[in-house]
């Protein structure tokens, strides 16, 4: 059951970060089949830090062409993001590690359909997502893959603006460079799906568990005042230990979500942080585009793409902070009134706990949560709108 788990929820990244080497290799392989896993890993990290080393030579060779430097820096923030974020889920692989095992642990294993039901539930929903996700990256990719073949009128010239050791106007020096470019950001869409997909199935990992309790704390059964007292002893009993189950295994979530904040919480926020500038710097190079153009196009995807990614990881905190705030109402809703007074006291100090409500926080600040988006556009737009209100006045 757990292992059915983990393929429903981390099956997708799993299978595109081991292809490119960068989840961690199975405990059997070989000796040699280790280094040549490692190798594959390195060249891979090599071409995303290749590519971010060509994009600040670019900026430095541009520094005081705002024009040049606005274009060229949404593709210098994004890149650097990826970087940073596949670095970081390298270290912590120990980790991962953790986290796979609480998700594989007898305190978060499905006893029933009913459980599997929801996990399967909560699993469709975060794959529909970020396949979602996935496409509109390849999509933007492959847009940009096609703007030198469209909207260029002139020399031949590059994909992206970055330095290039070679040029665009000899071949096979053109050729090389464009498919250096294109494959580094087919590998660089790839990772960043990949390495975020494993985060966002996590925390919702955490919100079927607490659905799973929720469905444990309805079964509390009455406590019929017809029957035998052998009956009666029976039915609080095993409330008793359903209620002790519920307290355990909310427990375990509070731990778990814990563990995922501390690993991937540096990645959300300089995400978070990083996309008001670059819906900024979108939104201008927008409103000097050719709306019939392929770099328009793109562009739009682009954003598309971004405010995608920033809306799963909201709407997924928001997930796992309304489920978490739930169950202290069916708590309370439960017939706690017919049990004995050890279930009383049991429940009071669950509930007391429950108070609090789960919240992922991005930098252990910034709470994952719908309002968190909508303040996050708002600001986008203020920004924007001051830029734009600058540029005009050239």
């Amino acid at each position: 059951m757990s292992d059915k788990s983990l393929e429903q929820f981390l099956g997708q990244p799993k299978r595109i970060l081991k292809y490119f080497g960068i989840w961690p290799p199975p405990e059997d392989i070989s000796w040699y089949g280790l280094i040549l896993y490692r190798i594959y890993m390195y060249l891979v990290m090599a071409s995303q830090y290749s590519f971010l080393l060509f994009e600040l030579v670019y900026i430095a060779m541009v520094f005081g062409d705002l024009d040049e430097m606005f274009e060229s820096s949404f593709l210098l923030f994004t890149q650097a993001s990826l970087c940073y974020k596949t670095t970081v889920f390298l270290v912590n692989t120990k980790n991962l590690v953790i986290l796979m095992d609480y998700m594989v642990s007898d305190t978060f294993a499905p006893q029933n359909e009913l459980h599997e039901k929801r996990l399967f539930v909560q699993a469709r929903i975060i794959r529909r997502l970020c396949t979602f996700f996935f496409t509109s990256a390849f999509t933007t990719c492959s847009l940009w893959a096609l703007m030198p073949l469209f909207d260029n009128n002139g020399p031949r010239i590059f994909p992206f603006k970055i330095w290039m050791p070679v040029g665009p106007t000899t071949s096979p020096q053109y050729e090389l460079g464009y498919l250096y470019q294109i494959v580094s950001v087919y590998i660089s869409a790839a990772l960043f799906v990949g390495v975020d997909n494993v985060s966002l199935a996590m925390i919702m990992y955490g919100t079927a568990q607490l659905e799973i309790i929720a469905d444990k704390i309805q079964a509390l059964q009455n406590v019929p005042l017809k029957s035998n007292k052998e009956e009666r002893d029976k039915t609080i009993k095993d409330n008793n230990a359903l209620l002790r189950e519920c307290v355990k295994q909310h427990q375990a979530v509070i731990r778990y979500i814990e563990v995922v904040e501390d690993t991937y919480h540096a990645n959300i926020f300089f995400q978070l942080s990083g996309t008001v500038l670059i819906i900024c710097i979108i939104g201008l190079q927008l409103s000097n585009l050719d709306s019939n153009s392929v770099q328009f196009v793109s562009m739009v995807t682009y954003m598309t793409t971004m405010l995608s990614q920033l809306f799963l990881y909201c709407w997924c905190g928001q997930e796992l902070t309304i489920r978490s705030e739930r169950l202290r109402e069916l708590l309370y809703q439960c017939p706690w009134y017919q049990q004995d007074t050890r279930f009383k006291r049991s429940l009071w100090i669950a509930m007391e706990r429950m108070k609090r409500p789960i919240i992922f926080r991005a930098g252990h600040y910034i709470p994952l949560s719908r309002p968190t988006f909508v303040s996050i556009l708002r600001s986008s737009y203020s920004y924007f709108a001051v830029l734009n209100q600058a540029n005009n006045k050239k």
